[in-house]
């Protein structure tokens, strides 16, 4: 039977190490977390390594051990949140301690701004303050949201299941991000295209035929005359085209992340067709599954409204959502605040209407959640369909512009030769 080395954490925080007799590693993972041990590192022992050959190991041993040859660097990033809140529910659900378990995440951490970030954490923890207010100095990083669920799995002494639902809750988000963020790539690529082919044929091709048609001037036809214009000013003063059109892309960038910029232009995406419907459901489902989360655990009515409609990115919406919690606070309904705001579809209202008099209002928002992310799904799939011929058919079409009206000119000179 096979040896095998390894390493794990006690329950009491201690490091441990160690050697079993095993069929395979994942009989040794499961022999170390009913001695109650998390499990750091499982190794094939010197006989096992020798008789594979040198460098093998199991997969096990692959997801246990620590990169240390692989060291990231750079801030703590979203994606490093939702690892550690994973890793960190794992060894909770494990009977780990708090201060247990995020010394193995700190062990385990092969980024030094994660390491750091989950010290200075730990430090605050040993000396008595709650996790959710240790958190709370890492405010941008973690976000209101973040922090109350942490403080609601505090009062009710379900911090892993808190977790648990933290890290289903992130995965949504950045699954929904993704989708969004994936369905704009090949549109993107398209364009990208069509300006260079564009560029190449106006800087490249057209002025090839300059010579040809120098002599003609204004005998030529007025489709080449432009073609030929165009494609001089490119060859001339491309480098002044570019630098302007990089001068005002940049211009225009820095305008529209400035508040009056960002709420202008998000306020003109909501108007657009199709797009503006689009946008609105995504932000919706922003709000909406982050409301139903915070209230299904425990998170009060009015907290829980100002934290979802912080989540909230479109400004223009986020204005709009913020005189829920007003209304609500002065006794009002919230299916009466919700409808008030003016944009939220019948069937939100209807689904919010049952909730409330139902007393289930959180799992209400999940399911509008749920919808709501369906039909986002839905709506870029056909948007997909619809974008790309289009950007295809314009690009097929200026192309072929530019081709007949030199073909234009090269028939002209024939007819002026005969």
């Amino acid at each position: 039977m096979p040896d095998y080395v390894w390493r794990a954490i006690s329950a009491d925080g201690k490091a441990v190490e160690g050697h079993s007799s095993a069929n395979t590693e994942s009989a040794v993972l499961k022999q170390l977390r009913e001695q109650g041990l998390t499990p750091l590192e499982i190794n094939e022992g010197a006989a096992n390594v020798a008789a594979k050959g040198p460098g093998a190991r199991g997969p096990v041993a692959a997801m246990l051990a620590k990169p240390k040859s692989r060291v990231a660097k750079g801030p703590v990033k979203t994606s490093d949140v939702l690892a550690l809140t994973s890793e960190l529910s794992i060894m909770l659900r494990a009977g780990l301690a708090l201060d247990n378990a995020l010394r193995v995440l700190i062990d385990m951490s092969y980024k030094p701004s994660v390491a750091k970030l989950l010290q200075g954490v730990l430090d605050a923890v040993k000396g008595g303050t709650p996790l959710s207010r240790a958190l709370t100095a890492h405010r941008e990083l973690f976000g209101d949201f973040y922090i109350n669920m942490i403080r609601s799995g505090e009062a009710s002494g379900q911090m892993s299941a808190v977790l648990e639902r933290l890290v289903e809750h992130m995965e949504r988000q950045r699954a929904l991000r993704e989708s969004v963020v994936s369905a704009t790539i090949y549109p993107a690529i398209l364009l990208g295209v069509a300006v260079l082919s564009l560029v190449a044929m106006l800087g490249f091709v057209v002025p090839q035929f300059e010579k040809l048609f120098t002599d003609m001037g204004d005998a030529l036809p007025l489709p080449t005359q432009w073609v030929m214009a165009l494609g001089h000013a490119f060859k001339s003063y491309g480098l002044v085209i570019a630098l302007v059109a990089f001068g005002v892309g940049s211009l225009l960038m820095r305008w529209f992340r400035s508040p009056r910029g960002r709420q202008w232009w998000q306020a003109q995406l909501l108007k657009m067709p199709l797009v503006g419907r689009l946008a609105l459901k995504y932000e919706l489902t922003l709000f909406s599954r982050s409301l139903g989360t915070l209230l299904g655990n425990g998170v009060p009515m009015l907290t829980a409204l100002h934290i979802a409609t912080e989540t909230v990115g479109n400004t223009v919406l986020q204005q709009a959502l913020a005189s829920v919690a007003p209304i609500v606070k002065e006794g009002g309904k919230v299916v009466q605040a919700i409808t008030s705001t003016g944009i939220f579809e019948p069937l939100a209202i209807n689904l919010i209407r049952v909730g409330e008099e139902t007393g289930r209002i959180g799992p209400m928002m999940l399911e509008l959640a749920h919808i709501l992310n369906r039909e986002v799904e839905i709506g870029i799939k056909r948007l997909l369909t619809l974008v790309e011929p289009v950007l295809i058919l314009v690009l097929g079409v200026l192309i072929a512009a530019i081709i007949v009206s030199i073909l234009l000119g090269i028939l002209s000179v024939n007819d002026l030769a005969v």
